[in-house]
């Protein structure tokens, strides 16, 4: 192809190109020129409608506007009203004050007059009461403080009477209602108790198979028994008496060692120091287990669960120790059970009861280490041992070195009572019930009035005569019970004493 014609071609080309592109741009042209044309339509209808809405708005505001002018407007008006009507009633107030400050004044000045009055009064009155006390005195011949006296001494002797009269009665009545419910109460406990009859002695007395053993026992110029003696802390009594040696001592637990100790001699039959030594390491060990049985026994007994172990071991003690040839521990357990079922009868807990009732004679166990009161002293051991502070003062309490506060501590007196004052329960020596017996009188015989003195059965009852002259109907019910209270301070016996007092007036004549 002639390159003339390829170059026409490509220039027609070029050419249908450029008219293309023109022709394309022309369109796009129009197109934007519509596109502005509708923007312009629509921003005109925008501009209008804004127009109507601010028109609308502007109306509804000054509308709004107008309606809050008024109801402003109104409620001005209204406070206006009401401002008025408060100054209008501020001011009749203040008239009404001032008509009061002047009726206060008025009645101020009224009052004042009738004091001076009442002043003068009262100077003429006091005047006219000494004129009179002057001439009463000149009449009675007697003056205004001895007169008064003559009133107070008969105002209290009076008074003294009819205070006698009520207690008389308050104690009869109290007595009656405390002795029902008392005989009630201790007659359920004490039916539901069946206990032993138990006297030991400081002596216990070990049997021989024959003489020969005495001399056995005392062995070559008495080398066995100093030891036997020294070994075990007690006296070995070894007299006339055929086939028997005595163990004396004040610690129960060193002479149950020494007669165990001695038992396994006599059984041996080999007596010596080597084998009095031995014989008696086995009796502390069989002592001591001994003991541990019984405190634990105590417990099954009672249905305690829990204890200090040496808790456990002084109570286990106390089995071999007496008290008026009661046994300690048994009195114990004893005193638990009774004291249980009093409580159950009044409605306590009987758990706290039954535990300080076991453990009130616990001191008893050290009481020959330890110096005080065995109350006092099983306190500060069961205090020391974490037990409860109620049955701490239980304890304490039981023989009034600590005044009872509680019902527990009470009870346990009680039951304690009880447990030592039932037949057959105690015993003492006859030296001891003739002393007792002397104190018994001798207390009585100290107040005045007194005149004769009578210990009945066996120092449960005292008679006391008085002479009528010096003592009155109701100053023998006093006296009464100031023996009593004296008895109880300065005695200690077991369960309760009764106090008589006798009052007879015999008027004697003869005829001639």
């Amino acid at each position: 192809m002639p390159f003339e014609t390829v170059l026409l071609t490509v220039l027609v080309a070029l050419i249908a190109l450029g008219f293309g592109y023109m022709l394309a741009r022309l369109a796009t042209a129009r197109r934007q020129e519509r596109d502005i044309a509708n923007a312009e339509e629509k921003v005109a209808a925008a501009r209008m409608e804004a127009s109507r809405i601010l028109a609308t708005a502007e109306e509804e505001a000054r509308a709004k506007a107008e309606a809050y002018r008024e109801r402003e407007e109104a409620a001005l008006s209204n406070r206006r009203l009401e401002l008025s009507n408060l100054e209008a009633r501020l001011v009749q107030r203040e008239e009404t004050l001032e008509q009061r400050a002047s009726n206060l004044a008025q009645r101020e000045r009224l009052l004042i007059d009738r004091e001076q009055e009442l002043s003068l009064s009262r100077t003429e009155l006091e005047r006219l009461k000494e004129q009179a006390r002057h001439h009463l005195e000149r009449v009675a011949g007697i003056d205004i403080a001895q007169a008064k006296s003559e009133v107070l001494a008969q105002v209290e002797d009076e008074a003294r009477r009819e205070a006698m009269i009520l207690v008389r009665d308050m104690e009869i009545k109290a007595r009656e209602e405390a002795d029902r419910r008392a005989r009630r109460i201790l007659a359920t406990a004490i039916q539901r108790l069946a206990g032993e009859v138990v006297t030991e002695t400081t002596v216990s007395v070990v049997t021989l198979p024959s003489d020969e053993m005495k001399g056995r026992i005392i062995g070559r110029e008495g080398r066995n028994i100093r030891h036997l003696e020294s070994v075990t802390g007690t006296n070995l009594i070894v007299d006339d008496t055929p086939g028997a040696v005595s163990v004396s001592s004040f610690d129960p637990v060193r002479r149950e060692i020494a007669r165990l100790t001695l038992e396994r001699l006599v059984a041996d039959g080999r007596i010596h120091p080597a084998s009095i030594e031995e014989a008696n390491e086995k009796a502390k060990a069989e002592v001591e287990q001994s003991i541990r049985d019984a405190g634990e026994w105590a417990l099954v007994e009672i249905g305690v669960a829990r204890m200090h172990p040496e808790l456990i071991n002084l109570m286990g003690r106390l089995k071999y120790r007496t008290s008026y040839g009661q046994n300690v521990l048994n009195h114990l357990v004893e005193t638990a059970h009774v004291a249980s079922m009093l409580a159950a009868e009044l409605g306590v807990d009987p758990t706290p009861v039954k535990r300080a009732a076991l453990l009130h004679d616990i001191g008893k166990a050290v009481t020959h280490e330890v110096e005080g009161s065995h109350a006092l002293i099983g306190a500060e051991i069961a205090r020391r041992f974490e037990e409860d502070p109620a049955v701490v003062h239980g304890i304490e309490a039981h023989h009034n070195e600590v005044e009872p506060r509680t019902v527990l501590a009470v009870l346990v007196q009680a039951a304690d009572a009880v447990s030592a004052a039932r037949p057959g329960a105690r015993r003492e020596t006859l030296e001891a019930y003739v002393k007792r017996l002397e104190r018994l009188e001798g207390i009585a015989l100290e107040f005045p009035g007194v005149e004769e003195v009578f210990a009945l059965q066996a120092g449960r009852e005292v008679r006391v005569l008085v002479d009528p002259g010096d003592v009155s109907d109701l100053e023998a019910r006093d006296l009464s019970r100031q023996i009593a209270r004296k008895l109880e301070d300065d005695l200690q016996y077991p369960g309760q004493i009764q106090v008589t007092v006798i009052r007879e007036f015999r008027a004697t004549d003869y005829a001639r």
